[in-house]
């Protein structure tokens, strides 16, 4: 069996790459609050079982659930209603 491969290269106008540098900032932003936003939560659970820490408190409330990708989800949505640039990127990117 012989595969082939083939290789393609964008070549995007000054403006295009311009939107493309836009997309990719809104992604990367949605994506380290969401990550940021699990660690928080599992950072405030660390503790020792025998003891308290002295180091760090509960930042957030101890009944809280995780924060899973469907509160995360439909988080996002509420916040494309208070923030209007993260509509400019497709839900499915």
């Amino acid at each position: 069996m012989i595969t082939f491969t083939y290789r393609f290269k964008i070549k995007a106008s000054k403006k295009q790459v311009e939107q493309i540098e836009q997309y990719l900032d809104i992604c990367r932003g949605v994506y380290n609050y969401a990550h940021a936003e699990r660690l928080a939560w599992l950072e405030s659970r660390k503790s020792r079982v025998d003891r308290c820490s002295i180091i760090s408190e509960y930042i957030i409330p101890a009944d809280t659930p995780f924060p899973s990708y469907n509160k995360q989800a439909k988080s996002l949505t509420e916040a494309k209603k208070k923030f209007p640039h993260l509509k400019l990127v497709n839900a499915q990117c």
